[in-house]
């Protein structure tokens, strides 16, 4: 049970009114991580901020991947449902790619450079060596890249922390 309160969408702050709308529209609903944060209308509208803006880094199957890479890390059991979800119905990952990339690795090989990238950001904590920027260079990823995946991880730990402190319900069937 979820250790923060998840408000119906039309009983949060007036302020997180407009997000919750536009999720709505997208999702035709609003899962619990966004109810979560509709407690505080600051959070919400920077974490909307920070997801509209990296939506345009990187390819949406990368990113994908890279949220199942760091919910492993980070053991969230919120987020790896949530994109676990996503990764199949909408990004099209098939349920070993997904497995894949909770592993940090990939079929295709320059996913797989930014997933053993993206892991070994997570897991420390973004001290990676010249070797492993190296390597996802080689991989033909650009520096603007390279930082596109960093952010897209960081990204996912906001999720992750905020769902571990939260114990989000999870609200997303299993695939």
């Amino acid at each position: 049970m979820s250790r923060i309160s998840i408000p119906e969408p039309h009983l949060a702050p007036e302020a997180s009114q407009p997000t919750l709308n536009t999720i709505t529209a997208k999702l035709g609903r609003v899962p619990n991580f966004f109810r979560v944060l509709s407690n505080s209308p600051a959070v919400i509208g920077a974490h909307a901020a920070l997801n509209q803006g990296l939506s345009k880094a990187l390819d949406v199957r990368t990113r994908e991947r890279i949220a199942l890479a760091v919910a492993a890390v980070n053991g969230c059991e919120y987020c790896n449902a949530a994109h676990t979800f996503t990764g199949y119905t909408f990004s099209k990952l098939s349920r070993e790619e997904i497995e894949r990339a909770r592993q940090g690795t990939s079929e295709e090989p320059k996913a797989a450079a930014a997933l053993a990238f993206a892991r070994k950001v997570a897991e420390t904590r973004g001290k990676v060596s010249q070797a492993d920027i190296d390597a996802v260079r080689e991989a033909g990823f650009t520096d603007a890249q390279i930082i596109e995946i960093s952010a897209v991880v960081a990204e996912n730990f906001f999720t992750n922390l905020i769902n571990n402190v939260a114990a989000t319900d999870v609200d997303f069937p299993d695939i």
